[in-house]
């Protein structure tokens, strides 16, 4: 009898628990994600992100792989060359823009769709052009697309990758970048001598059958999803997330912030933000002016050095493989010393390479030098979108990757025509480094006078116990 009366006494303060949980259940999205662990669904998230900026780095790299080719069949001089190449930066500033800002308003997996959309559509188009009027505005139409790939799939990987891994996620998912690199001039190479430099571009049309998958399996910012009241979307995909939860129905979704800004450029100045996003913007323009530049004119100045024509794709390719290596390795070590201890060095350290290189040495060292000078512009330039990424609020994520992107295309259209004017000047070698290690002082610089208090990623950390309680109270775990 004392045992049966037990059972009942237990039964029912079980049952109550269970109600009262039910009543005040709040489901809070941002703790589920970030105290998630690795699975399948985290997985295909990368996956998708992976190829996606693979094709984004072909692209962007494309036109350097057939413009020697272009220039031969169209009679085209190194003016004419250089325009046709900046017109394409031209959309993607643009694009990285006015898509990033779109995407905090009609949701990032639909601006993906359309940026895919657009970039390869139009980049398959220019394989099928016989003028430069027209490959210059199918460039440009590319270029939209290509600057809202990428602010908007690293949003995305950081709105539902876990919490320890997610610099380390965003880190390989960039890494595409460096191998869509790697890729284009590696076509060229097999493929252009048979089939022409049209067929570079062709290659490029492939991410078009991705279209339909991407509508499918792409999921919605939770962001989003909470503002539009799709309640059942989310927590569809926070049983992916969680598969071990139970999620009420009846349960409150806890918005992840209560005061959206209107217009969320203007958020980007609000809570002490405004220094720190300037000082972003300097840092992106600083960064990819050294990669633009470096891309465009690396092989000319190290056969200005006195090396051979030949030397010259492994002198990118090395580029290229030490971007990868810096992704993964100062990404592992960001999630544990933090971005911006790892990337003030970092950019320092990338600079001092190419002030090194100007000045020559052992076959060995130069490849050494241009690894690191790889690692601390295309690699640290990875980084630094995911640290922008996780500096924002979730709501203007898009909106301050998008900005940030498009301010320092700017550096990417002046790097190439910096790197002209100083080979038409005809200075000493060294002195051509020295004036491309500026902007890595610049940005390391401006990194220093970002202010870690104003991160929102700090102030999540901050009440760290309080969101870890919301998330268990919302959830059943099942045993």
């Amino acid at each position: 009898m004392y045992e049966i009366s037990y059972i009942l006494v237990m039964r029912d303060l079980l049952n109550k628990q269970i109600e009262e949980m039910n009543l005040m259940a709040i489901i809070n999205p941002t703790a589920i994600i970030a105290n998630s662990k690795f699975n399948k669904f985290h997985l295909s998230l990368l996956i998708w992100g992976l190829i996606l900026i693979v094709f984004d780095g072909y692209d962007i790299v494309i036109y350097g792989t057939v413009v020697p080719v272009l220039i031969k069949d169209w009679h085209l001089n190194a003016v004419q060359a250089g325009a046709l190449g900046s017109y394409g930066l031209f959309g993607m500033m643009f694009g990285a823009i006015l898509l990033g800002i779109l995407a905090d308003y009609i949701g990032r997996r639909k601006v993906i769709v359309v940026s895919l959309f657009l970039f390869s559509l139009f980049t398959f188009l220019c394989g099928f052009t016989n003028n430069p009027n027209s490959f210059l505005i199918y460039r440009v139409l590319a270029g939209l697309g290509l600057g809202g790939i990428m602010p908007n799939v690293i949003a995305l990987l950081t709105d539902y990758t876990p919490a320890r891994i997610r610099s380390m996620i965003i880190s390989i998912v960039l890494c595409g970048y460096s191998i869509g690199g790697m890729l284009a001039p590696t076509l060229g190479i097999f493929v252009m001598p048979t089939f022409g430099w049209e067929s570079i571009f062709w290659f490029a049309g492939l991410p078009l059958l991705f279209l339909p998958f991407l509508l499918k399996l792409l999921p919605e910012s939770p962001d989003y999803l909470i503002k539009k009241g799709k309640k059942e979307e989310l927590t569809a995909i926070l049983s992916k997330i969680s598969p071990t939860s139970i999620f009420d129905k009846h349960a409150e979704i806890e918005d992840v912030k209560k005061e959206h800004s209107k217009v969320p450029v203007t958020g980007l100045f609000k809570e002490s933000r405004a220094l720190s996003t300037v000082m972003f913007w300097v840092a992106f323009f600083s960064c990819l002016l050294m990669i633009y530049g470096l891309s465009t004119w690396l092989p000319k100045l190290m056969m200005n050095a006195g090396y051979g024509l030949n030397s010259s794709l492994l002198f990118l390719i090395t580029l290229q493989g030490g971007a990868i290596v810096g992704s993964l390795l100062i990404g592992r070590l960001c999630d544990k010393y933090g971005f911006k201890q790892m990337l003030v060095p970092l950019y320092a350290l990338g600079a001092i390479s190419l002030i090194l290189l100007g000045f020559g040495g052992s076959t060995i060292f130069i490849y050494v030098l241009v690894a690191i000078a790889g690692a601390s512009t295309i690699g640290a330039q990875n980084l630094i979108q995911a640290y922008v990424s996780e500096y924002y609020p979730p709501f203007m994520k898009s909106t301050a990757l998008g900005t940030a992107s498009g301010i320092g295309r700017m550096g990417g259209i002046l790097g190439p025509v910096l790197g002209g004017l100083l080979l038409a000047s005809n200075l000493p070698v060294n002195l051509n480094f020295i004036i491309f290690a500026i902007p890595g002082f610049m940005a390391a610089f401006a990194l220093t006078l970002v202010s870690g208090k104003a991160a929102y990623y700090k102030k999540q950390t901050a009440n760290g116990e309080q969101t870890k309680e919301s998330s268990q109270q919302s959830v059943v775990e099942i045993n």
